[in-house]
């Protein structure tokens, strides 16, 4: 590069940078999701943007640093505005993220009859900040989603136990009957763990530009067996999600490569 005026080197390397952290975030992504192949798709996919953020946000950094920009000036200002959000949305951060987690890990639903402290009442919604409870007495209790980690939970319903529900979010890019088709398919050889009288089932909860968000729900046989079935499951749908996944890449680059002149 010694043709190019060292004025101007810093303009040439810092898409360079980028170019090579989009690289890396894209390949971090992929890790994460190869290593937690097991475990519930919705944690799979929040551990794969955390991970694709942290290598954006180093480098960008060392773009910053290219330009002749202190990063510790980027730094400070990321800081102070992630306090400030933390601080004043608080209350809002609390009951969205224990909406999300109790989506992956409490095992009731719409329609159960729980008991949250003293509140007791049949889940009639769950939406991004509360959970609506029907009571006997006729009346809605509205609880704070942020409550349902701090306090124990009971699922009066009968038979709870035997249902499990899993949610995952198919990208829009993949065939999405083909995938519920496949992923049926896959999950009947596990019917001799599973209620023969209820076959696994996939509900979709909602459309978006980006994906698809679905529910599977599968009745177990045996409560003792509720976790390896579970860790089968989430297996399967992270390889049956990864092929259509793949699939839908080749296709894109093939399409590309034929529409390049």
């Amino acid at each position: 590069m010694a043709f190019i005026p060292t004025e101007y080197l810093p303009f040439v390397y810092v898409p360079i940078i980028l170019v090579i952290t989009w690289l890396l975030a894209r390949l971090t992504s992929l890790l994460i999701a190869s290593v937690m192949r097991s475990s519930n798709p919705q944690v799979v996919l929040g551990a794969r943007r955390l991970g694709a953020l942290v290598v954006w946000l180093v480098g960008g950094i060392a773009a910053i640093q290219e330009l002749g920009i202190s990063p510790l000036i980027a730094l400070l200002f990321i800081a102070l505005f992630g306090l400030a959000a933390i601080l004043g949305l608080r209350p809002v951060l609390e009951n969205f993220g224990s909406r999300y987690f109790a989506d992956v890990y409490s095992p009731f639903k719409v329609g159960d009859t729980i008991r949250v402290g003293a509140e007791t009442g049949k889940v009639i919604e769950i939406n991004a900040m509360t959970t609506v409870l029907l009571t006997e007495a006729d009346t809605l209790v509205s609880l704070p989603n942020a409550l349902f980690m701090r306090e124990v939970v009971t699922n009066l319903s009968p038979q709870a136990w035997k249902e499990l529900t899993i949610p995952l979010a198919v990208p829009s890019v993949v065939d999405l009957p083909a995938f519920e088709s496949e992923l049926l398919k896959s999950l009947t050889k596990l019917r001799l763990r599973l209620d023969k009288r209820f076959p696994p089932v996939l509900t979709t909860r909602a459309r978006g530009p980006q994906s698809t968000d679905l529910m599977l729900t599968v009745m177990i046989r045996r409560p003792e067996e509720r976790d390896a079935i579970l860790a089968d499951v989430h297996a399967r749908i992270s390889d049956t999600l990864g092929r259509f996944t793949g699939r839908a890449s080749r296709r894109a680059n093939a399409g590309e490569s034929s529409a390049a002149p």
